[in-house]
């Protein structure tokens, strides 16, 4: 469906990773290991990661580069909890179960923290989230999430910023109040995709890039994968492809829709400048349905984004088509130049949860709706640990129904544009 290359696209994270993006030879010829992993982003490196540093045997094929899609372009945001929130994974599971998959998030956060100064690689992590309410009538919201957030899921560390306060947080008019999380954080994320990567072949891990897989069939107790170039024959198969899923399984890609998404990077502010913008330097975004999210970054710029779209492109101008909404948040930054504007693709589920499970020795991680940083580890250590012999997590996540989108990717992409569009007419309203 979509356009794979040989190179990152020209994103502010591209730039800031220059002196690090190494190359991963193609498959050559037929090869053979116990699990197989296709797709070599979040899900798929943290898979491939943790199965290798088990002892399993590795093989890890990427269509293009190492983070070439979502995970290497995304707003850099580790924040805890998914896209549908915790209401649709209760309805679910019930109470006890939802719980569990709760405590994997938060597992996931403390785990974020750790893997770079455990694998010796930096990502530029900063503690820090901020939920703010641009509308008077949100900001129940916050309070609502940070008593339900203590008394349901055990996350007690949630702070009130009301709004004689924010100032101190955030230079905007724009808000109303905010939720500060010091257990989410931010970063960059195609540093902590190359700093996987890098572990993962440390580990005794195989990396092939620019290996795309045309089909997967059973085989001889397990699963038979081609390429271009080559095959590999595996015992367990890790399906990691998100919106790039493709011809190679349509079963998955009628789950998810893929969706357009934007942001920009400015040139940078300084230090005064840019610290006067987010004084407390946490990532930021709000609680409008179609939501906007910024951050400092250490060479001192200000990322922004916010914008999607639903029927198959991305503007043809994204600096243009999302500074109004920047300068909507900091009017003072008002023809600001803007040096970087990026995008890509999101894999979006019907009801915004998780699409994670397998069976029959085939794993698939995808549909983690614009919202998956940390989200990507927790699916992982569910697929990796029932690989390895502990299924329980990952029974929870298959308990989650995420049907096919109704009449294919025609239909529903412009029914999602419709119905985008109204919520941002009743968030403006």
């Amino acid at each position: 469906m979509f356009r794979h290359a040989s190179q990152h696209v020209d994103s502010y994270y591209a730039h800031s990773c220059a002196d690090r993006l190494s190359e991963h030879a193609p498959l050559q010829g037929e090869q053979r290991c116990e699990v197989l992993v296709i797709g070599g982003g979040f899900s798929g490196l943290h898979t491939a990661l943790r199965l290798a540093e088990a002892g399993k045997r590795v093989i890890l094929l990427e269509a293009s580069r190492v983070a070439w899609a979502a995970s290497g372009r995304n707003g850099g945001q580790a924040i805890l909890g998914w896209s549908c929130d915790m209401p649709p994974l209760e309805k679910a599971l019930g109470l006890e179960r939802a719980r569990r998959l709760w405590d994997g998030m938060a597992w996931a956060a403390g785990e974020l923290r750790e893997l770079p100064q455990r694998h010796g690689f930096d990502c530029d992590y900063r503690r820090g989230h901020l939920w703010t309410a641009v509308l008077t009538r949100r900001v129940a919201l916050l309070h609502e999430w940070q008593e339900e957030a203590a008394r349901k899921w055990g996350h007690r560390t949630l702070q009130f910023v009301s709004r004689e306060q924010m100032p101190e947080w955030v230079a905007s008019e724009r808000y109303q109040a905010g939720l500060f999380d010091p257990e989410a954080g931010h970063l960059n994320p195609l540093k902590l995709a190359l700093g996987l990567a890098e572990a993962f072949v440390r580990a005794g891990g195989r990396l092939h890039e620019q290996s795309r897989a045309l089909s997967q069939q059973a085989h001889a107790g397990g699963y038979l994968v081609r390429t271009a170039q080559g095959s590999v024959q595996a015992e367990q198969l890790v399906l990691a492809c998100n919106s790039y899923i493709d011809s190679l399984e349509p079963r998955l890609a009628r789950r998810i829709l893929p969706v357009g998404t934007y942001q920009i990077a400015t040139a940078p502010l300084g230090a005064e400048r840019a610290a006067a913008l987010l004084p407390r330097n946490a990532c930021v975004t709000d609680n409008q349905f179609v939501l906007d999210y910024f951050r400092r970054t250490p060479d001192h710029r200000l990322l922004f984004g916010g914008g999607c779209t639903y029927l198959g492109g991305l503007p043809q101008d994204m600096a243009a088509a999302t500074r109004p909404f920047l300068e909507r948040v900091f009017p003072q930054l008002a023809g600001v130049a803007i040096d970087f504007a990026w995008g890509g693709h999101i894999d979006v589920t019907r009801a915004r949860t998780p699409d994670v499970g397998g069976e029959h020795g085939r794993y698939w991680l995808q549909g983690y709706s614009g919202h998956g940083v940390l989200p990507t580890l927790a699916a992982a250590r569910a697929v990796s640990d029932a690989i390895l012999g502990r299924p329980d997590e990952l029974a929870l996540y298959q308990q989650l129904r995420n049907p096919a989108f109704p009449f294919g990717e025609r239909l529903a992409a412009p029914l999602e544009a419709i119905g985008k569009a109204w919520y941002r007419l009743r968030d403006y309203f």
